[in-house]
């Protein structure tokens, strides 16, 4: 408790764990930050148990951490909160008990969260906002590349940001500026399939051990709903100095190949979920490292070692400096509208094997399996496997949203939405992406090993055996023929299927609708 007589309430919420932040840089007496374990943030959307786990461990290391350096700090856990459903009613309660006469807190990240503490008005308290310090563009710089119901692009906004902040740049005789190597994007050079020697060089992830006994026994005590496997070893940090060593692990023994697998999947290593994957995304997403801090530390580890390739720097820093920020400006651009987009009218619910999985898909199950058991897949395996097979079987967008919300570590509306609504589901009609991100079974053949020891046969597109991946693909593009046909980034697809003969065209179609009518059972 406060020991002394508090005049403001500064609110920390649990993905602004920001240890640089301004607030932090001075000691006031009279400030109290409070840190809380919220009742409505566990039942927004049911989680995965270690993405409650991890954040409550992190919430509770900040708060100890700047209690050390000198501030006043009250963390109140979920025995402490209980008895609060909304976030506003704990907030008025505090307001009133310590007397403070100011109310302070972070620009909320997530749409929900913003309106909700915008709407807090306490007669005698002056409430103040204050930026979360993290980003590249402030907010109030958004609405400058951003504009609602507009399509944009990402490589030009990366273009923009690259030149903007001068990263991976030089400088050329004439006096201008142009990306190193000559080119913005090498993302033709980063989709590269493991061999078996590849796969046998994968380095082990760095992980750490974290006690979380007290707060799984919490989590379960409030009876807070949840699913998946509790663990005490994890890949994510409790801290800004674990985040460090992540990143720095990162740079020393992932970077050199990451680019090239980036979009690599197997079932043969026993790092399959993790392969040359940073995992950032959490530390990132709840602040605890910042991303001009990785964006410079990957630039700097490129200048310096000979043997990572451009291609492999460039691969990773777009994913921060212009993916990251691109999604997060489109989110604010188009809320709330945009949570409700369903640009195909799908309705389908989800197969129970998101929450077992247990299917016949060997792909589908590696990454379900994934997802459940480490609170993370990777990119690729949540866009072209997962998000692919959803969209292609008219999974009801909401509902994807809720299990990708749900289930990874680092989601956070602000980030998963658009991801998950605009490039993965196109529901969005493409303000996102110019196309849908769809493909059959052949695309995972590529791109993985696990097509090899799959019960269905990606060769074939019809029969009992056939991949669903086939048949899904080419009834998905011919049910949405009046939308799609005329996308110029969709002519290939189509004329391939008019090439195709009649007969073929209606075996495929008909095996397309039974396994829809199995969806459960393949």
């Amino acid at each position: 408790m406060p020991t002394k007589a508090i005049k403001t309430l500064r609110l920390i919420l649990g993905d602004q764990l920001n240890a640089r932040h301004s607030w932090y840089q001075d000691i006031h007496e009279d400030v109290l930050y409070v840190i809380a374990e919220l009742p409505q943030e566990a039942h927004y959307v049911t989680h995965h148990i270690q993405k409650l786990c991890g954040f409550f461990l992190a919430m509770e290391t900040f708060a100890s951490a700047i209690k050390s350096a000198g501030h006043q700090v009250l963390y109140l856990n979920l025995d402490d909160t209980q008895e609060y459903a909304r976030l506003d009613d704990l907030l008025k309660h505090l307001i009133e008990k310590f007397n403070v006469t100011n109310f302070q807190y972070q620009r909320p990240d997530e749409y929900r969260l913003h309106q909700q503490l915008q709407s807090i008005n306490i007669e005698g308290v002056e409430t103040t906002q204050f930026e979360t310090e993290h980003f590249l563009l402030p907010h109030t710089e958004l609405a400058h590349y951003f504009k609602k119901d507009k399509r944009h692009r990402m490589e030009s906004f990366y273009r923009k940001m690259r030149t903007r902040f001068n990263i991976l740049m030089e400088h050329t005789l004439d006096g201008q500026e142009s990306p190193i190597g000559g080119r913005w994007n090498y993302d033709s050079e980063n989709r590269k399939k493991l061999s078996q020697s590849d796969i046998d060089l994968v380095p082990q992830p760095l992980t750490f051990s974290h006690d979380v006994s007290d707060i799984l026994e919490r989590i379960r005590r409030h009876k807070i709903p949840h699913f998946g496997e509790a663990i005490n070893h994890s890949v994510w940090p409790k801290s800004r100095a674990e985040a460090r060593q992540q990143l720095n692990y990162f740079c020393n023994y992932l970077l050199v190949d990451f680019g090239q697998f980036q979009d690599a999947m197997t079932e043969n290593s026993p790092y399959q979920n993790s392969l040359y994957h940073s995992r950032l995304s959490f530390a990132l997403n709840c602040k605890m490292i910042s991303p001009m801090e990785v964006i410079r530390s990957v630039e700097t580890a490129y200048y310096e070692n000979d043997h990572i390739h451009i291609a492999q720097a460039e691969g990773f820093i777009r994913q921060i400096l212009g993916w990251r920020e691109f999604v997060r400006g489109l989110y604010w651009a188009n809320m709330p509208d945009y949570e409700h987009a369903n640009h195909f009218q799908h309705t389908r619910s989800l197969p129970n094997y998101f929450w077992t999985g247990k299917t016949d898909m060997n792909c589908l199950r590696h990454g379900l399996q994934h997802s459940l058991q480490d609170a993370y897949a990777h990119h690729i395996e949540r866009l072209m496997v997962i998000g692919n097979f959803c969209l292609l079987t008219g999974i009801e967008p909401s509902e994807v949203d809720r299990w990708y919300l749900g289930v990874y570590m680092d989601a956070i509306q602000w980030v998963e939405l658009p991801n998950t609504r605009g490039m993965s589901q196109f529901a969005d009609g493409g303000l996102l992406a110019s196309k849908p991100y769809i493909s059959s079974g052949n695309y995972i053949a590529k791109m993985s090993d696990y097509c090899s020891r799959c019960h269905y046969d990606v060769k074939l597109k019809s029969g009992s055996k056939a991949c669903p991946y086939n048949s899904f693909y080419w009834h998905f593009l011919d049910h949405h023929k009046d939308k799609l046909s005329k996308n110029p980034r969709m002519a290939f697809a189509y004329k391939q299927w008019q090439k195709r003969s009649s007969s073929d065209r209606q075996a495929i179609l008909q095996q397309a609708k039974s396994n829809l009518a199995k969806l459960e059972q393949l």
